[in-house]
């Protein structure tokens, strides 16, 4: 592992530890756009010449964007598994990329604010990362970078359809804009399932927090636009920004009635949970995620005052099977690794 990508990993994303709207509700805010080369196959079709002119050609575009200056550029091949994992645990590549890896690369800020995959599903995967509610901020970055980007690539577009894509649910802007949002309020009155379905019906996805086919743990979702064709991209954002926000006042009220109604039942959860992740010799990735949830939401609400949500989210990163592994330098049995989770848990609340 070289050495940038070993700072880079050492510590979670340094924008977990900002103050943004609505982070007591909102871990992180995303915007994804998927972009293909005009004169290339695209990625699943093309071979190994193919995808190594392709990297090329990009990589030689971002060293000369200036939204990418001081990125840090990893070519998957020279990198290992776990590295890979620990890279995909963050987000900042995908599952696939994980597994096909030949001639990939990934280019990401030191603050991992800004990423671009290149030759996942598409040529280009740009990525752009927010704390809390800031999904409109996020999206003027990578808008910057994309007309930089354009302006040093030709990228596939039809005047009729927009921008051409591998899948055809990107087709059109080819922009994906996600929350990621914390709703232990509205699973713990029964609610969950009306928002979801009403989510679903505005054409809105809503999944676990590692996006398609993950399950949902710690009371954390991703609902993410399912539409990108016929809306402009600041529309599509603009949209996305007004359910969630819908999707808050929800969870806001159901918070509110917690503590109306049910204040010791929700007091007692809060603190069994700190006392217990204060403890625990031995936690599961289920365990702990339960738990930080309802962490979480003490802070959120005040109750808990040692702890801060900056702390709360960078605990939720290096709890990660990958992210264990790497912070003590060793490859772990199951068992281990939950004693280890335990041990760093343990160490950044304080306990015994």
């Amino acid at each position: 592992m070289t050495k940038e990508l070993q700072e880079l990993l050492r510590t979670p994303a340094a924008w977990l530890r900002e103050n943004a709207e609505q982070s007591e509700m909102v871990l992180s805010s995303r915007i994804r756009l998927a972009r293909n080369l005009e004169s290339r196959t695209f990625t699943h079709c093309a071979d190994q010449a193919e995808l190594a002119a392709v990297r090329s050609e990009v990589r030689s575009a971002i060293a000369e964007a200036p939204s990418m200056a001081g990125a840090l550029l990893i070519d998957m091949d020279e990198t290992s598994e776990p590295e890979r994992m620990v890279l995909a645990e963050r987000r900042l590549i995908s599952q696939e990329m994980v597994r096909s890896y030949v001639n990939r690369s990934l280019a990401v800020l030191p603050r991992e604010t800004l990423s671009v995959m290149i030759n996942e599903e598409d040529h280009l995967r740009l990525q752009s990362f927010a704390c809390g509610l800031s999904l409109a901020d996020a999206f003027t970055r990578l808008n910057v970078l994309d007309d930089e980007l354009d302006g040093a690539l030709e990228f596939a577009f039809s005047e009729q359809f927009g921008y051409m894509t591998a899948c055809t649910t990107n087709v059109g802007t080819g922009l994906r804009a996600s929350a990621m949002v914390h709703l232990p309020g509205l699973v713990h009155n029964g609610d969950i399932r009306q928002v979801i379905d009403g989510l679903r019906h505005v054409k809105l996805s809503v999944r676990g927090s590692y996006g398609e086919g993950s399950e949902v743990t710690g009371n954390f979702f991703q609902i993410s636009n399912s539409i990108t064709l016929g809306l402009s991209e600041p529309d599509i954002v603009s949209s996305m920004e007004s359910h969630v926000r819908k999707v808050l006042e929800f969870e806001q009220k159901a918070r509110d009635a917690l503590l109306k109604e049910a204040r010791s039942l929700l007091e007692d959860k809060v603190w069994r949970s700190y006392g217990i992740l204060r403890s625990a010799r031995l936690l599961t990735s289920r365990e702990a995620m339960g738990m930080i949830s309802y962490l979480r939401l003490g802070v959120g609400l005040g109750m808990i005052t040692d702890v801060t949500l900056a702390d709360v989210n960078e605990m939720l990163i290096m709890i990660q099977p990958m992210h264990l592994q790497f912070l003590y330098d060793k490859v772990m049995a199951p068992e281990e690794r939950d004693r280890s989770r335990a041990d760093y848990v343990r160490s950044r609340l304080g306990g015994g």
